[in-house]
């Protein structure tokens, strides 16, 4: 069915023309039809679509435009044939000019600040929200891939919010090296019995392909351990542990770390939820010989990466514990001056946050990967009289609707 509402509600497969409003979280934009709200993906801001429904909800339904009946100046011809409606769902905005990717991703920021962070208009515009683009392109950045297996032993991506891979012969968001691996349909492989195949190409120069069964990892070509650059460092892991994606992502997060911060010697800085030690070995750099970082990390690889690749950093102690519990038992003491707080996608959580008030920084750096858990605990930060003083953000996974932020949180006086 094509056609306007009908008034009964809309159903799973039907088909809707819609003017698009507004962008929203999660790569879509906001349309309402007859006051049923619409989350459109594959759609601009002014456009006028036809959306074929994907999902009905309590409340809500998901659509994807299928057909553009007036198009905003911002679109642009996707440059991957599987970025499409029912097809790859790992690019979201492929359709979106380059600087109208910026505009979309600060739009959201600013958004989550107001409607979860409770900022003011004239809080945001002191801030300045803008998403600045990294260097390198817009395509061929991703430095780690992980492809899904079919049931056919075909490595491919899923399509957005399913289970369901969609193999492809090529992605071109993938580095140059991972996009030329044997890997792929175009290159005749198959992986019978792996359930995803894990590609790494390093700032090192390492290029590594894992299979993976039933959560165990199996080497089938390159090191398996790669070299990463950054902060001035090379830094040896394991190609299964985490690392940013995007080959310029860590030395920008550090310098913008660092510029927020401002550490001084003989300061004492803590890095919490502080991986493989990214932060505090630029931290130690800060703070010298008469200065101390204090790292807490739960996760056993990224401990064990943390005290190998900072051995050299004896002011450098590493912590093996959830942040939480650091913070309330008391595993890590004394006054602090600084500190990097780099929480997982969820946030860090108001606990976390009143914790680290008591404990009387003079400066938080918080680098969010997502913008809603960031707002949440900026409310709960303001709320103890804090303030979010700077915000910078980037645009480390380009082509999708992620993005990065680093905010600088200042308490009263």
């Amino acid at each position: 069915m094509t056609g306007r509402h009908d008034g009964r509600g809309l159903e799973e497969a039907q088909r809707v023309e819609l003017t698009v409003d507004a962008v929203a979280p999660g790569g879509h934009c906001v349309a309402r039809v007859d006051g049923q709200v619409v989350f459109v993906r594959h759609a601009l801001p002014g456009e006028r679509v036809v959306a074929e429904v994907t999902e009905v909800h309590r409340g809500f339904v998901r659509a994807d435009a299928v057909t553009v009946l007036r198009a905003a100046p911002e679109r642009v011809e996707p440059p991957c044939p599987y970025a499409k409606p029912g097809r790859c769902g790992g690019c979201d905005l492929q359709h979106v000019a380059p600087a109208a990717q910026l505009d979309w991703k600060a739009a959201v920021v600013r958004e989550q600040l107001t409607r979860l962070g409770g900022l003011t208009d004239a809080e945001l515009a002191r801030l300045g929200v803008r998403v600045e683009a990294l260097p390198g392109g817009r395509l061929g950045w991703r430095s780690r891939v992980r492809y899904a297996v079919d049931a056919a032993g075909r490595a491919g991506l899923l399509k957005h919010r399913s289970h369901e891979v969609v193999p492809v012969d090529r992605c071109l968001i993938a580095h140059p090296a991972i996009q030329e691996l044997p890997v792929l349909t175009a290159s005749g492989a198959r992986w019978p019995e792996a359930d995803a195949v894990e590609t790494v190409a390093s700032t090192g120069g390492d290029v590594t392909v894992t299979a993976v069964a039933d959560g165990v990892p199996r080497p089938v070509s390159g090191p398996e351990r790669v070299r990463e650059r950054a902060a001035g460092r090379e830094w040896v892991l394991p190609a299964s542990s985490f690392w940013q994606v995007h080959p310029a992502a860590a030395d920008t997060l550090v310098d913008a770390v660092l510029g927020q911060l401002d550490p001084r010697p003989g300061e004492t800085a803590w890095d919490l939820y502080g991986g493989a030690g990214l932060f505090a070995a630029a931290l130690a750099g800060r703070v010298g010989d008469t200065g101390r970082v204090t790292l807490v990390e739960s996760a056993g690889p990224g401990v064990a990466a943390a005290r190998e690749n900072l051995r050299d950093l004896p002011r450098v102690e590493v912590v093996a514990a959830r942040v939480e519990a650091a913070l309330a038992r008391r595993r890590i003491t004394g006054p602090v001056d600084v500190v990097v707080l780099d929480p997982p996608r969820s946030g860090a959580g108001s606990r976390v946050v009143r914790d680290l008030v008591a404990a009387g920084p003079r400066a938080v750096a918080y680098v969010a990967c997502d913008p809603a858990a960031f707002a949440r605990d900026v409310r709960t930060f303001t709320g103890q009289g804090w303030q979010l003083a700077a915000l910078r953000g980037f645009d480390l996974f380009p082509m999708t609707q992620h993005v990065e932020l680093v905010g600088l949180l200042l308490p009263p006086g």
